[in-house]
């Protein structure tokens, strides 16, 4: 199993980025938080500062297989900006065993980058005409082929069991989601 790389930049929606964090941890799956804004501190789009893990610049994308973008606002557009997030994460989704995820604002990036184009996704209110070439949904958590879609900081769970059960298998993510006492699909 290959480790997960969640991408923080200033301005990063704090629980789309931490929960995604916290659920691939508790399910045994390495997961690095990498800072894009060139500081080990990166600060969320609601002041709480999170000490990453990383710096994009030192990090090794080897052996990963998934790629996460939180949404927030500035941070989406930081991760937008960043060119060489863009190549690999172009890369990543051209690639058979990675898959690229992203929350919220974020798939608006995948949107920019051609990622979208023929795929299903969702995202945050308002960023609809951002999934460019993509077919809109409005369901909470979107997997279309090997990109992964959500809606917001109120689907930031699901869209954390879904990359759990991407990574490992559903059996895996159905039981943590009774661990962790989610009840939002009963």
């Amino acid at each position: 199993m290959g480790k997960a790389l969640v991408f923080l930049a200033n301005g990063f929606e704090e629980i789309e980025g931490l929960t995604v964090v916290d659920l691939l941890r508790r399910a045994g799956i390495e997961t690095q938080m990498v800072a894009v804004s060139g500081s080990i501190e990166v600060q969320g789009s609601h002041g709480i500062t999170v000490h990453a893990d990383v710096l994009f610049e030192d990090m090794d994308d080897s052996g990963a297989e998934l790629y996460v973008l939180p949404g927030g606002m500035p941070g989406t557009k930081r991760l937008a900006a960043n060119e060489t997030l863009g190549k690999l994460l172009q890369e990543a989704a051209a690639s058979s065993g990675k898959k690229v995820a992203a929350i919220c604002a974020a798939p608006s990036v995948l949107g920019g980058l051609g990622i979208l184009k023929g795929r299903r996704a969702a995202c945050y209110p308002g960023f609809e005409d951002q999934l460019i070439g993509a077919e809109v949904s409005m369901d909470p958590v979107v997997v279309s082929g090997n990109v992964i879609t959500s809606r917001g900081m109120g689907t930031a769970i699901p869209f954390g069991l879904e990359l759990v059960a991407q990574m490992k298998d559903r059996a895996s993510a159905d039981a943590l989601s009774e661990k962790i006492v989610f009840t939002g699909n009963k």
